[in-house]
């Protein structure tokens, strides 16, 4: 199935996205296993319940996705993403590793998706947010749309710089520096977010700081109905 592209993307942000990623998705994956740490211990905590559904909102070039749907193997697995170009690159690793049937992908804007419209599916057991968040301007508006994603009793699981507070003042100041070349911003009110959102919904919260601040890593429980 090829779900029709989201008549909502913002074309501004796709249009963006699409000239900063239109050379570097060819070196993506490459040059970020480096530095966007905390990724695969956020999938192998995941744990979808068999026969579930998991989403990735922000999914770029479906590296988490394949590791994902290959380590669940009973599971559906959808992703989208507001770029075209990083779409093309995620299709073509999800064709090469012989993934086609079972991980569908497709264009869609983080802040304005519902999960039938865009996927054809009523919700999602798991969805994961992963180095997105600090990319996307409307980010508090993306966690709620991936809490309104997701069915009684699924989570929402969240990987993403932190403030680097226990790492040296040149180093944070530096890395921050070089990461807006890239339009990425750590959102330093990120636990205040989820928090509240948890506040709103009456949902569960599991967090904590990884690497001595350099990422942070959160789990939003939806109530069983």
């Amino acid at each position: 199935m090829t779900p029709a592209p989201n008549a909502h993307a913002a074309p501004e942000a796709a249009r963006h996205m699409d000239g900063l990623y239109r050379y570097q998705r060819h070196i993506y994956d490459a040059s970020r296993k480096y530095y966007l740490l905390g990724r695969d211990r956020l999938i192998a905590e995941l744990r979808p319940p068999p026969g579930g559904r998991l989403l990735e909102v922000g999914c770029g070039t479906a590296r988490n996705l394949i590791l994902a749907a290959r380590r669940y193997r009973e599971v559906a697995a959808y992703g989208f993403d507001i770029s075209p170009v990083m779409l093309e690159t995620a299709r073509r690793n999800i064709a090469r590793a012989g993934l086609s049937r079972r991980i569908v992908v497709t264009e869609g804007d983080a802040a304005r998706w519902s999960a039938e419209p865009l996927l054809g599916v009523a919700g999602f057991d798991r969805i994961l947010i992963s180095y997105a968040l600090s990319m996307i301007s409307p980010w508090r508006e993306a966690l709620e749309a991936a809490y309104r994603g997701l069915v009684p009793g699924g989570e929402l699981h969240v990987v993403d710089f932190g403030q680097q507070e226990r790492l040296p003042r040149w180093f944070r100041s530096g890395l921050h520096a070089w990461l807006a070349l890239f339009s990425v911003t750590p959102r330093a009110d990120l636990l205040t977010e989820l928090a509240a959102l948890a506040r709103r919904h009456g949902a569960g919260l599991d967090h904590e700081r990884l690497y001595r601040g350099y990422a942070v890593r959160a789990v939003v429980r939806k109530p069983v109905a």
